[in-house]
């Protein structure tokens, strides 16, 4: 379910209490953006290109693709995966009815847009397929009139066909012989027949409370599966939701139980979440920091779900940047060893030579600069800090857009100690600001403050505190919203505890989130007691309401 064709997919509607505003893209969806439309169409293309290139080195054999567009970038989009699957591959195109005309588009010129389109490849003929039935509820009154009716309830009649004698007498056993008015079913000599008019098999219809339900083998018009206009008790707040129904009909079709599902775009996690309850395995992968944290919320939502990792790609090896360019928003281009002479003087920072990992020095601290289009990740930091101690100093700071989940507390607890005075602090979007940066008007922001207090229990158990916790950078939140934020606490959307963390894989043992219709959040942890005597460390982990987060790890002795 790729983006469409506007900057608005990166866009997030956002809500605390009463307010909506709309969440502006991170540095690195805006440099996407402007990667995939900077150049209209042909970026776009490309874009979907190479994406659709790596996807097919990764399906397997038996596996099926499904991609998700609207009427404007249909017809090229389907070359496009001709070229890349072949066009034996190509296997149906979905027209897939979102809505009923309604409002003002009842009247739109040429007719109203009311479908989207969904192309269907396979890798090659062994591509899974099990026979998919849509269903259509109707109310007893109209079942009445379109079906008969017996002691055990609706049913249709169809002509025997090629059923065998043998096969019409076990049916019959089972009641599910009808005979027109006047006419008698003869069996002898195990043979069938009637005395007058003529014989039919009872295909009978479930019902379900006050409604009939038909069954019938879904073509490639799907019209009964409503959009989130009006299943809007699924809505979860994400611009480009889907419905459960759609990605169910979609994973069945084309997986089994314990099949592995994988969505590149997965925006609000309904593939994940819907490939959960059917059993079958996934992976999920989006740009947005928001749109993973949203799914994560999901997935915990599910009852019995299995465990689950959040990782965070990044670019790890940068010894070959000549060439890579940073797109301003004057749209010069601008090479990489630029970009970081560009940081540097705004972070007022004189640049170094002649180092890997070390890119400039302000007073006594080393300067290192990540990359504009990858979040600044531990093993980057780590060989950054071996640098300084190879350089005999002891002072560095981080500048980075994005940041690798959960490096915060633990890179600092690395720092202290290796004896290196750390500093984490966020490039602004104000850089982008051409206006901005000739005025010097540029804040570089430290990371998120977070203070926890770990408390006992009389009878020897433990239960965890937030005390307190502060955005630096309230800039992506306007003023209006702004002067409503009363409490520190509303910054939060999430936090959980890993009460035996062993610095590898943070394991969510105990959470609290907000979500659409519960916003509160408890501040306290449930207690939790050590089987075993002796020290121990505890992860803190918060996501902030744009699905930034922060860690926080804690000594304890039991």
């Amino acid at each position: 379910d790729p983006p469409f064709a506007t900057g608005a997919d990166f866009c997030v509607k956002m809500t605390w209490g009463d307010t909506e505003w709309t969440k502006e893209p991170s540095a690195i969806e805006d440099k996407a953006y402007r990667d995939t439309w900077g150049r209209g169409l042909d970026s776009y293309l490309q874009m979907m290109y190479e994406s659709l290139v790596s996807m097919r080195e990764l399906l397997s054999e038996k596996g099926s693709i499904y991609v998700h567009l609207d009427y404007r970038l249909i017809n090229e989009i389907k070359i496009v995966m001709d070229g890349i699957f072949g066009h034996d591959q190509f296997k149906n195109l979905i027209t897939w009815r979102r809505q009923i005309p309604r409002g003002m588009k009842v009247y739109a010129k040429y007719m109203p847009f009311s479908a989207d389109y969904i192309l269907l490849y396979t890798k090659n003929d062994k591509g899974v397929w099990n026979i998919i039935k849509k269903e259509n509820l109707i109310t007893i009154e109209e079942a009445e009139k379109k079906y008969k009716k017996d002691s055990k309830g609706f049913f249709r009649t169809s002509d025997p066909g090629t059923y065998s004698d043998e096969s019409l007498i076990n049916l019959h056993r089972e009641g599910r012989i009808y005979v027109s008015s006047g006419g008698k079913i003869v069996i002898k000599n195990g043979r069938v027949s009637v005395t007058k008019g003529t014989i039919g098999v009872k295909y009978y219809r479930e019902r379900r409370g006050n409604f009939v339900v038909e069954k019938t083998v879904a073509d490639n018009i799907w019209d009964d599966i409503p959009g989130m206009g009006v299943v809007s008790s699924e809505y979860i707040g994400y611009p480009t939701q889907k419905p459960v129904g759609l990605l169910e009909r979609i994973i069945k079709a084309s997986s089994n139980e314990g099949d592995l599902v994988a969505d590149f775009f997965c925006g609000s996690g309904t593939t994940g979440s819907v490939a959960e309850k059917l059993g079958r395995r996934w992976i999920m992968a989006d740009l947005g920091r928001y749109a993973i944290h949203t799914t994560r919320k999901r997935l915990l939502g599910i009852d019995n779900c299995k465990p689950f990792v959040v990782q965070n790609l990044g670019k790890y090896e940068r010894q070959y940047w000549q060439g890579v360019t940073f797109k301003k928003r004057s749209d010069e281009q601008m090479p990489i060893y630029k970009y970081i002479q560009f940081i540097l003087k705004l972070y007022n920072a004189e640049p170094l030579t002649g180092m890997l990992h070390i890119h400039g020095k302000k007073g006594k601290h080393f300067v290192h600069v990540g990359a504009v289009d990858a979040p600044v990740t531990l093993t980057e930091i780590k060989e950054a800090m071996d640098e300084v101690k190879q350089a005999g100093q002891k002072a560095l700071d981080i500048l980075g857009w994005e940041w690798e989940m959960g490096l915060h507390n633990v890179v600092e607890k690395t720092a202290k100690e290796s004896g290196i005075h750390l500093r984490l602090l966020s490039i602004p979007r104000d850089v982008m600001d051409p206006r901005a940066a000739a005025k010097g008007d540029v804040t570089f922001y430290e990371l998120a403050y977070l203070e926890v207090d770990i408390k006992p229990t009389k009878d020897g158990r433990f239960v965890v505190e937030l005390k307190d916790f502060a955005i630096p950078n309230l800039d992506l939140i306007p003023q209006e919203v702004r002067d409503k934020i009363k409490k520190w606490s509303d910054y939060i959307d999430y936090w959980s505890v890993d009460w035996d963390w062993n610095e590898d894989t943070f394991h969510n043992m105990w959470q609290s989130y907000r979500t659409r219709k519960e916003r509160k959040l408890e501040l306290t942890s449930d207690v939790h007691k050590y089987e075993s005597s002796g020290n121990h460390k505890l992860m803190v982990k918060v996501i902030d309401i744009f699905g930034n987060d922060t860690t926080h790890v804690i000594e304890v002795k039991s």
